[in-house]
């Protein structure tokens, strides 16, 4: 840790490491599937916000 450079306290998830901090995640996906609470994107939902987020980043928004 000597090497590292962390700012603020080095406490909680945002001061871990990354790859961590992708176990721990992936973890509670897992979970959330498994519950059943998860959201799986349909192939419409999928197209309508690629196109939302397309319109957003082209700096204007169409209907």
């Amino acid at each position: 840790m000597a090497t590292e450079t962390r700012k603020g306290r080095g406490r909680g998830f945002a001061s871990m490491d990354p790859q961590k901090q992708r176990e721990i995640a992936s973890k509670g996906g897992r979970a959330a599937h498994l519950q059943g609470t998860a959201h799986e994107w349909s192939s419409d939902e999928a197209r309508e916000a690629g196109r939302k987020g397309g319109a957003a980043s082209r700096g204007h928004m169409q209907a």
